[in-house]
């Protein structure tokens, strides 16, 4: 399983890759440059969680490590690891239908409310990493 041991990095494509499922103890990085944002990112095994300009992006309970974070028009893609099943919380656009893809099989459509969040199950422990595609229905 991928960890990204900087805790926090750009990708030559413009996508970001972040966390480390494997620290015992927290770790941040803050104040990240990318495209223009400022980014912050808190992991360790417990939890993960991501911010853009002090905004909510990302979260998970346990922690992950997340590959190839890209967000787009129309919602998030990413690819995720972890030691056990994880609880993913993502931020969105408000009030607005989103389908939600698992290793590209539609787990059903959600609908974020007032905060836009939208969270989904992944199942980690027998994978070696999980594909998450949320796409505006």
């Amino acid at each position: 399983m991928a960890v990204v041991e900087e805790l926090l990095r750009s990708e030559a494509d413009g996508a970001i890759s972040f966390g480390n499922h494997k620290l015992a103890k927290k770790a941040k990085v803050e104040d990240f440059k990318h495209e223009g944002d400022l980014l912050k990112v808190k992991t360790y095994n417990e939890i993960t969680k991501l911010e853009r300009n002090g905004m909510f992006l990302y979260e998970s309970v346990p922690g992950t490590s997340v590959l190839n974070f890209r967000e787009q028009a129309d919602g998030v893609e990413f690819t995720v690891t972890g030691d056990a099943d994880a609880q993913i919380t993502v931020g969105l656009t408000d009030e607005t239908e989103y389908e939600v893809f698992v290793d590209g099989r539609s787990t059903g459509k959600m609908k974020t409310g007032l905060s836009g969040k939208l969270s989904l199950s992944v199942e980690l422990e027998n994978a070696d990493e999980v594909s998450v595609k949320v796409t505006k229905a």
